[in-house]
């Protein structure tokens, strides 16, 4: 029987703390815990694990790179925070590492995940080594300057220019936030043998959607459920789908994204139940469709 998402979180959570658990103690490590066990709803590491099951795996196969994917979303998260990024006091209810601890110590911790999430996928004794080759080729691909990297570049730069089309949003949220959920997929097949692609399509789809449903939650939700302050993007000036192209149409182009992955599942030559469930979770934005 497959295990409940609550279950599956809990179990990436003690992985998590155990990997942490073999480097060795002091303030940088307090900081890397402070910012890997803080919370989250662990969206990431989920989807590789659902994958893995979906297609017939072991979750356990899977566990490593999920863990290894969402070293590297946090290490994002400290260094976006970052008051040279986008400067944000707060992030899951708490002070951002910066303000908890110092900037200097946020920018080792988050340089100290991501060397992890690679020693993470490298040293997994339940995968073999073709497949553990393939997965950090994936994850450094998705990570840095072709993807998540790439992204972030653009995107503190996105408010220099005042012209930017739907197409370049798109380019650069593919980057920023789409590599890495492309990536968590495709780490989940690679886990079973399977081709790594055969997800690519949905994740375009999600990683747009996720997105929107963030945009619109940042311009409309509340500090309780976002877990900061909303508006932060209105603050630093950032290029958002609400702010292109007005919030009922940003709307709008969510419905049709959140189709199209629901399209893509469905075509799929397996039952992907785990991922259904997970893409609802996603990209719910709590019935913000009133306030637009």
């Amino acid at each position: 029987m497959t295990p409940p998402l609550d279950d599956l979180r809990e179990d990436i959570d003690a992985h998590l703390g155990s990997l942490l658990g073999g480097v060795p103690g002091g303030e940088l490590v307090d900081a890397m815990a402070y910012a890997l066990l803080g919370g989250g709803k662990r969206l990431r590491p989920l989807l590789c694990i659902a994958t893995c099951l979906d297609v017939g795996g072991k979750a356990s196969s899977a566990l490593a790179p999920a863990c290894a994917v969402e070293m590297m979303h946090c290490y994002s998260l400290i260094h976006d925070d970052l008051p040279c990024m986008d400067d944000d006091d707060e992030r899951r209810g708490r002070p951002s590492l910066h303000r908890a601890f110092d900037e200097a110590t946020a920018v080792l911790a988050g340089d100290a995940l991501q060397s992890l999430a690679f020693e993470t996928l490298a040293a997994s004794e339940t995968l073999d080594a073709t497949t553990r080759l393939a997965m950090l080729r994936e994850l450094a691909d998705a990570s840095g300057a072709r993807g998540m990297v790439g992204g972030q570049m653009l995107d503190i730069r996105s408010p220099v220019s005042n012209s930017k089309s739907r197409a370049e949003l798109q380019v650069l949220q593919a980057k920023k936030t789409g590599a890495l959920f492309r990536c968590a997929l495709r780490l989940g097949l690679l886990s079973t043998g399977h081709e790594r692609g055969l997800l690519d399509r949905f994740a375009t789809h999600l990683g747009l959607a996720f997105q929107m449903a963030d945009d619109l939650r940042d311009r409309f939700g509340t500090r309780e459920n976002l877990g900061k302050s909303p508006g932060s993007d209105a603050k630093s000036r950032k290029l958002t789908w609400p702010g292109l192209l007005g919030e009922a149409a940003a709307l709008k182009a969510l419905e049709e994204e959140r189709r199209a992955c629901m399209e893509a599942l469905e075509q799929l030559d397996f039952e992907a139940a785990l991922l259904t469930g997970l893409t609802g979770i996603a990209l719910g934005t709590d019935g913000l469709g009133e306030q637009c």
